[in-house]
Parts: structure tokens; C-alpha cells; sequence
């Protein structure tokens, strides 16, 4: 291959399902670049990445983890990502600052589903990348029907860039399809180059024209020399491999295995040679290459000893110790290899590095002198979809909680909190059961707070289905001025979503003018809980008639009258509980459709009816109404039935009549905890 001159610094990430082998990959890329001297592994609980105590306990890793090394006197920053469904953000927020990703994969076509949401991503974001389908050297794996299953959940071509050597049922090596060179793979050494086999030489050519055409179906200059059997140049071939990657209209395909070292250091050339610099990323990322110095913080962290550190990339200029961005001034610019950060002068183009100390700087935002650089918008965080009612288990951590929660939120923005105005909890939302788990972990271990967690309460409400006139006096005399109210209310139901209506029809002064929004008052204070213990909702109240005294009727007398004929009233009028119903989308591979339609009736929902998901080919989505107290862990059972790919959008639709067995134990529940 022609030489070429040296790249800026570049950024890669590793991305792809749970249990796929990210971390041990990164392990032996830093190893093979001289980044460390001995492998580490998840188990041993040794490696560069996942060094907080959640990912240690959980053994996978539960946020990104960069490492700056350098490969053949190029600078490349490798960030590896969780890949743990419920932690997906992290991975979004890594692949916006990206000049590419690895796909990491295990060679089980029966697994393939789980990257779908991954490719979408990718495809539409535009982000370059390849696959590395890993633990290559197990007997009996097989390329071609992997291939042939990750090819169904990727919009882009899969190109195969080298096919296997097999001894027996097992892979020792592989023949590259560009240079036509074949390897066999050694434990823990660089692969030794032997002749290619004739038992793969037929088949390393047809793989090769398989790749070939691949390319030509966007080159008309390569298209044209297939067909006269001109055989293209090496160097042409790779030039045509780095600009449609660069353009992600094609998707390499390697495999090895990050734990046997094989495969590692070609992954690592075809990284080198074929990934786009951060000029072509920034103008991908719609960043100007000219102008003040910008970066773009894609990771935020309240480390305990450094304060706040803001990881970005430098997409223009320097930026160095000292400088001034958006207001405030960088204390420190670090270098991470995992945990630890080298301190650095000045971090320039395509430099990744942590900021310290930005204290209004948060994950997506840009980072300027002028603080008004321009970019693409970053995307919205991932919707709620799993809540935990949460408190502190110390009394004297209470007023901390909050703050504590903020910052975590900082840290992952697909967190949310915040209390409920109907039942006064504090909720924390997030991804899923185990995503919340990981933020209360990290509430002790960082913070040395004790969380108490519980199932949020559903926010019921109660109305009335009839009408009922209710006169009630409150008189009290205790020495010297009394209490006196008289009232007569009537009470009416209000069709669903009306609220609450007060009027009066008083004549002849029966109840002083001054007196009548203390009667109002005292409705309100009974409908915060009415005869079944809810918030009473659709209901109208008129003042009909009553009495005052002149020297012991005051407003709070009145207030108490009123509050007193609502609590005798409302028995009468046939009170009834409503629970909230919201509306769901369920978007699924169309395989799983019938079993999601067997979890929502379940579930009491009813089906408003299902549809091909319009931008998504081969998923359906499907319309629920469901209860909110069959909400909880709705994304748990549904991830379970389908591979882990199901997601849902949710928004509360109305209030329906609940009645029979369920509600008389709700109605249990709430006497029983008042």
C-alpha cells in the first residue's frame, strides 16, 4: 500500500451487545499499541476500562470507557461503550464524536436481532463503521450464516474483508481479500504470514468478487474494469473501501478473537488506513473547519478529588489549560487512559481530553471562547420507560439526595427525577430496573447515601355518578364568640375531564357574599381525599342556601361547613375510583407482534390496532391503551420476549371507571396505609 502521511488524532468506538467482548478487545488493542504491559480481564477485575465499583460488582461495564494510545505514530482515542441494553446512552453520546465505530458481535446468527437498533442508529446518524465478529477461534463458527443474519438488520452492505483458514473445526487464521495474503493466527503473537491454502484458494475468490462488486455498485470506473476482467490495483481497491466507508455506504467485515490477540492488529490496520480523519467528521457533524477553537463534550463526571470534568473532542483549534470557554475558565486538560488522566499542556484537532472544572457545561453542548459555536443539533436523550419511587434511608441525607440525583442526572442525561404532584414521591425514571439499580449504587458508593427504593403508587383518582343536596351546619361555642356555618350544597358529576366547578345561587343574603369563597375553600380541602381516599375530579358544586350569624359566623366557620357537607354529601352520590390510562406505542420486530399482542391483554390494555413501523422495515408498531398500574416493568417483560430489542413511547390518554374486585382492593390498600 502506498504510503501516506500521518493522520490527526482520531476516535473510534466499540459498541455492540452485552457479553460481546468490547472490554477485552480494548485490552488487547491497548496491549498490541504498548498502552500496557500486561492484559487485564472482566473477570480478575483488572482492566483499563470499567474501574468503578458498579461495573466491578456487575462485572460489564456500566458506562464509557476512553483510553488514549498511540499505533504506529498515529494518536487514537478508543472508547468502549456498555453495551447492556438499559445503559444505551452512553453509547449514543460516544458515537456523536466519533470518526467510526467497531461493531463488536459474537458469531450466533440467532443473536443478530440485538444489533438492529444499533445499525439504525448508525445508518441514521451516518456514522462510519465496521464489524468485528469476535470469539472467532470457538470450534464450530461459522462466517457465512453469521454474515448472512447480520446482513437482515443492517440497512447498509455487509462487505467480508478476509475469510477464515480452518483446521478441523477450527479457525487458525484467515486470507486477506485485498492483499490476498493469508495469516495463521499464534497465541499471543502477531500472525505468521504462510501461503495460501489451496482448500480456501477458490473460495477466498469468490469472496473477493463478492467484495469487489460490493464496491462497484458505487464506482463506475471499478464497475467498468469487472466487466472486461481488468483486475483492479491494490491501492485502488483500498482507496474505494476508505471513501465508502467514510461516506457509511458499506460496512467491512473481520473477525478474530479479542481474548486470543487474533485478528486484533488487523482490525487496527484497517482502522488506520480506512477511517476518515476529524476534518471529514466535523463537516459530517456540520462543524465549520475554520473559526475559534470548539469541542464538544459528550461525557460528563463529578469525579470526587477533581470536581467536575467534562470529556469532549476538539473538533478545531487548541484548547489549552487556562483557556476560557463559554464563560468559564479550563482547570486542567487530561488525557485518559481509563481512570487515569495525563495532564496535557493543550489538546488540538481530534484530540479527545477531560476539561475541569466547566461548571455549566453539560453532554452535547459545544465549547467555545465566544460560546457561539454551531454545530449539528445533538439528539434528544432516550425517553423514560421504568420509574422507582426512591427516598433517603437517613433522614439527615435528605436535603443531599437531591443534589446527588442532580448529578448523576448530569452525568447520564437519559436519568430523570422529580416529584410527583399527585402522590408526592420522589421519582427517579431511567432505562430499566437495572439502570436505576447501577444510579442507586452509585448513590452509596459515591455519595455514601443509603436508598430506599419502592414501586411508584399509581395516582388514582375517585368522581361520583349521581347527584345528591347535602345540608350541613358547623356551630361550635367553647366562651365568648363562637363558630357558626350553614350550608346546603348540591353535587353533580361533571363529564370526564371537566375538573372541578363551583357556583352559587344564593338570594336574599342567606349567606353573606364575603363568606362564599371560604365555602369554596372547604369543598377544595375535602377533594384532596374523597369518600374512597383519592383526589376527587369532574365534579360541580353550587351553593344553594344556608345561614350566618351575626356575631359567630366568620370565614373559617363557613370553610369547615363546607368541607363538613362534601364529607356527608359525597357518600350519597355513588362514588367511584378512576384509574389513568395512557396510550402506548410498541414498536417490535414484526416476528414478536402476536406475542406482544398476548403480553398488553395481559395486561388489561386493549389493542387500538398494529401497523409496519413506517421508517422501519421488518418492525411493526403497535397501539395500546394500557392501565398505569400495569405500566411498571412493562419494558422488562417486553425486552425479555424479544431479544431485548422492544421499546415503547408512552403519554397519558384519560381517566377510566374502575370498578369490582380490583378496585376494592385498591381501596383496601389506600384505608389500610392512611
Amino acid at each position: 500500500m502506498t504510503a501516506r502521511p500521518l493522520s490527526a488524532p482520531r476516535a473510534t468506538a466499540l459498541v455492540g451487545p452485552y457479553l460481546s467482548g468490547k472490554t477485552t478487545l480494548l485490552e488487547s488493542i491497548l496491549f498490541r499499541c504498548g498502552a500496557v504491559t500486561r492484559k487485564g480481564t472482566v473477570k480478575e477485575g483488572n482492566t483499563v476500562g470499567d474501574s468503578s465499583q458498579e461495573a466491578r460488582d456487575r462485572q460489564m461495564s456500566t458506562e464509557i470507557n476512553i483510553a488514549s494510545t498511540e499505533y504506529l505514530e498515529e494518536r487514537w482515542t478508543f472508547l468502549d461503550c456498555p453495551g447492556f441494553i438499559e445503559l444505551a446512552q452512553e453509547a449514543r453520546n460516544a458515537l456523536l464524536v466519533v470518526d467510526a465505530a467497531v461493531v463488536v458481535c459474537e458469531p450466533e446468527p440467532e443473536k443478530s436481532l440485538t444489533l438492529a437498533p444499533l445499525f439504525r442508529f448508525l445508518d441514521r446518524q451516518e456514522i462510519p463503521h465496521m464489524v468485528f465478529i469476535n470469539k472467532m477461534d470457538a470450534p464450530g463458527t461459522e462466517i457465512s450464516r453469521t454474515l448472512e443474519a447480520l446482513q437482515a438488520v443492517s440497512e447498509r452492505p455487509l462487505v467480508l474483508r478476509e475469510v477464515p483458514i480452518r483446521e478441523g473445526e477450527q479457525i487458525t487464521g484467515f486470507v486477506d481479500l485485498v492483499s490476498e495474503r493469508a495469516f495463521r493466527w499464534q497465541p499471543g503473537q502477531p500472525s505468521e504470514l504462510i501461503r495460501v491454502p489451496e482448500e480456501v484458494a477458490e473460495r477466498e475468490q469468490e469472496a473477493r468478487a463478492g467484495m469487489l462488486e460490493a464496491l462497484a455498485d458505487f464506482d463506475d470506473d471499478l464497475l467498468e474494469k469487472l466487466l472486461e476482467d481488468v483486475t483492479p490495483a491494490t491501492d485502488e481497491i483500498y482507496g474505494n473501501l476508505a471513501r465508502e466507508l467514510s461516506h457509511d455506504r458499506i460496512v467491512p467485515v473481520f473477525f478474530g478473537s479479542a481474548e486470543g490477540m487474533h485478528g486484533v492488529t488487523r482490525l487496527l490496520k484497517a482502522l488506520r488506513h480506512e477511517v476518515p480523519g476529524p476534518e471529514a467528521s466535523a463537516s459530517r457533524l456540520g462543524i465549520d473547519p475554520n473559526g475559534e477553537p470548539c469541542a464538544r463534550v459528550f461525557k460528563t463526571q463529578h469525579a470526587a478529588h477533581t470536581g467536575k470534568l467534562s470529556h469532549a473532542r476538539v473538533w478545531r483549534g487548541e484548547i489549552a489549560d487556562g483557556t476560557v470557554l463559554n464563560g468559564e475558565r479550563v482547570s486542567g486538560v487530561g488525557r485518559p487512559l481509563g481512570a487515569k488522566l495525563d495532564k496535557v499542556a493543550k489538546a488540538g484537532l481530534g484530540e479527545v481530553v477531560a476539561l475541569g472544572r466547566l461548571d455549566s457545561a453539560v453532554t452535547g453542548g459545544l465549547l467555545s471562547p465566544s460560546g457561539q459555536a454551531t454545530g449539528a443539533p445533538w439528539p434528544p436523550p432516550l425517553s423514560p420507560l421504568f420509574a422507582l419511587a426512591v427516598r433517603a434511608a437517613q433522614r439527615s441525607d435528605e436535603v443531599k439526595l437531591t443534589g446527588a440525583l442532580g448529578r448523576l442526572a448530569d452525568e447520564d442525561p437519559s436519568l430523570s427525577f422529580g416529584h410527583d404532584q399527585d402522590t408526592g414521591e420522589l421519582l427517579l425514571w431511567g432505562q430499566g430496573e437495572m439502570h436505576l439499580l447501577i444510579a442507586i449504587d452509585r448513590l452509596r458508593n459515591r455519595y455514601n447515601m443509603t436508598i430506599e427504593a419502592t414501586r411508584p403508587q399509581v395516582p388514582y383518582k375517585e368522581t361520583i355518578r349521581t347527584t345528591a343536596s347535602q345540608h350541613a351546619r358547623h356551630k361550635k361555642q367553647s366562651g365568648g364568640h363562637g363558630e357558626f356555618g350553614d350550608v346546603h350544597l348540591e353535587i353533580r358529576p361533571l363529564p370526564r375531564g371537566g375538573g372541578f366547578a363551583f357556583s352559587d345561587s344564593i338570594t336574599g343574603g342567606a349567606v353573606p357574599k364575603q363568606y362564599i369563597p371560604a365555602v369554596e375553600a372547604g369543598v377544595r380541602d375535602y377533594l384532596r381525599q374523597g369518600a374512597l381516599g383519592f383526589p376527587v375530579v369532574d365534579v360541580a358544586v353550587t351553593l344553594t342556601d344556608g345561614q350566618f350569624h351575626t356575631v359567630d359566623s366568620s370565614e373559617m366557620a363557613f370553610r369547615k361547613a363546607g368541607a363538613l357537607a362534601m364529607r356527608e354529601g359525597m357518600p350519597k352520590c355513588n362514588p367511584v375510583l378512576l384509574e389513568p390510562i395512557f396510550n402506548v406505542k410498541v414498536a417490535i420486530p414484526n416476528d414478536f407482534t402476536s406475542k406482544v399482542q398476548r403480553l398488553v391483554s395481559g395486561r388489561r390494555g386493549q389493542i387500538l390496532g398494529f401497523e409496519p413501523k413506517a421508517d422501519w422495515p421488518g418492525w411493526d408498531e403497535v397501539s395500546v391503551l394500557l392501565p398505569q398500574a400495569e405500566m411498571h416493568g412493562l419494558i422488562v417483560e417486553l425486552r425479555s420476549l424479544t431479544l431485548g430489542v422492544g421499546t415503547f413511547e408512552w403519554r397519558f390518554d384519560h381517566l377510566q371507571e374502575l370498578s369490582g374486585r380490583l378496585a376494592d382492593e385498591v381501596v383496601a390498600q389506600r384505608a389500610e396505609a392512611n
